[in-house]
């Protein structure tokens, strides 16, 4: 891990999108379009550059709402970035969402010959995402945002997924989502553990040193510098299993939700293990300013409180002792609620689409969000548990059981069932403002 330094982001050149934690509550909208003509798709970038908010920029005319553009290889090439340019750009992002699928688990019912189309095309070119405190806002933002695209010759709106925040602020498997967002060197924007160390911008935004000292800024730096990657996946979550799958294993209710906590690493008020091993405390899940500041190495080496391969702590080990260093695969994560919540005690599916719609902020790709998936979501090996995977997201088949670690005896549960299956999903590049006029600029 490099030395501490002061580092100066150009916050007004970078996306508010990228550092900025959604509002809670929220309302938000995945839109996805395809240029036709590269006049058209150029006019586009043009316009949404005086749509998008910086992060220097945070009192947007509405609020706590902001619109984000991001724009896929395929996108880029529409518009008639040179070759020269594209070719600097990481190759996971070349190879598009589609053709990693194997190595991100997306296999079986999660296949991209499955997915919702056109998510995993080569059609898909841009994504607008916007996000509000409630769904009035978010409307006047969708309003602001289609004044750029509606009636753009040789632009076409292809699909739409809209969101909202649960009653309950949790995601549908009852769980409090958006918990946990780290500190990012010279943002200004705390993070959620106040006992981590602030990770180095390069690791987040493009063109700044990383934590092993390196920039990567895809070329020309106009256009790369201030940009990050963006990964937004639709994941559809199987309710009704999951909450069967907790009833059949437990003993009572009381059992039923320490199982949750068990296989999340928190109680689905928030409240992780690592500080109510005992029990739900409400009032710390609630509690931003603590419900995040923990860690593992000293109090919990084996896993007996929050279990190794519990949800939370495979996605981000923190201080425990695992192969490979913790800091490098950091992730910025948002999730977003889309369809209607199982209605409470409900034990069978009733057929409607309901999820996450997931998104990953960061600047590389292959260590941060394809290593996690691949490593740690779906492999046990870095803490010890040979090819176990992820008990929550993990593409399970079905084989394998989830250990709980106790004295005097582990206890066992029975194979986990897929969970959360991909219904599609996008590599982007979130351009910083300069770039989106650049891109609007470019002349053939």
């Amino acid at each position: 891990m490099s030395a501490p330094t002061t580092v100066e982001l150009e916050l007004d050149d970078i996306q508010r999108g990228v550092l900025s934690p959604r509002p809670t509550p929220y309302a938000a909208t995945y839109l996805v379009f395809r240029i036709d003509d590269r006049a058209g798709g150029r006019e586009l970038m043009r316009r949404l550059s005086g749509t998008v908010t910086s992060v220097a920029d945070p009192a947007s005319p509405l609020g706590e709402t902001w619109v984000s553009v991001a724009v896929t290889y395929a996108g880029l090439a529409a518009l008639g970035v040179p070759r020269s340019s594209l070719d600097t750009f990481a190759w996971e992002f070349r190879q598009g969402m589609t053709a990693r699928a194997k190595e991100l688990g997306d296999v079986g019912e999660s296949g991209p010959e499955h997915w919702e189309t056109p998510l995993g095309t080569r059609d898909v070119h841009v994504v607008i995402a916007a996000v509000a405190p409630d769904s009035l806002l978010l409307e006047a933002a969708v309003e602001r945002a289609r004044s750029a695209y509606d009636r753009l010759p040789g632009v076409t709106a292809m699909w739409r997924q809209d969101c909202h925040a649960l009653p309950t602020e949790t995601e549908h498997f009852g769980y409090r989502d958006g918990v946990s967002h780290p500190a990012v060197e010279g943002s200004g924007i705390p993070g959620s553990n106040q006992l981590e160390v602030p990770l180095k911008a390069g690791e987040f935004v493009l063109g700044y040193p990383d934590e092993i000292g390196g920039a990567q800024t895809p070329q020309p730096t106009v256009l790369g510098r201030n940009g990050s990657y963006a990964v937004f996946r639709k994941l559809h979550q199987k309710v009704a299993e999951f909450r069967g799958y907790l009833r059949d294993n437990a003993a009572d209710p009381q059992d039923e939700e320490l199982i949750a906590a068990k296989i999340m690493g928190r109680w689905r008020s928030g409240a992780p293990l690592a500080l109510a091993p005992e029990r739900d405390d409400p009032e710390l899940g609630a509690d931003p300013s603590r419900r995040n500041s923990f860690r593992y190495e000293q109090d919990d080496p084996l896993g007996f409180t929050t279990p190794s391969g519990c949800h939370i702590r495979r996605a981000n080990p923190r201080d425990a002792s695992v192969a490979g260093e913790v800091r490098l695969h950091r992730m910025i994560r948002r999730g977003a609620v889309y369809g209607p919540p199982l209605p409470e005690g409900v034990l069978e599916d009733d057929g409607a689409e309901r999820g996450l719609m997931f998104a990953f902020v960061g600047a590389h790709l292959g260590r941060q969000f394809e290593f996690v998936q691949s490593e740690w979501m779906n492999d046990g090996v870095f803490f010890g548990a040979g090819s176990t995977r992820d008990p929550v997201v993990g593409a399970a088949d079905g084989e394998a059981g989830y250990t709980i670690p106790r004295r005097p005896l582990r206890r066992r549960l029975a194979p986990l069932p897929r969970f959360v299956v991909t219904r599609g999903g996008e590599y982007c590049f979130l351009p910083g403002l300069r770039a989106l006029r650049w891109l609007g600029d470019l002349q053939d």
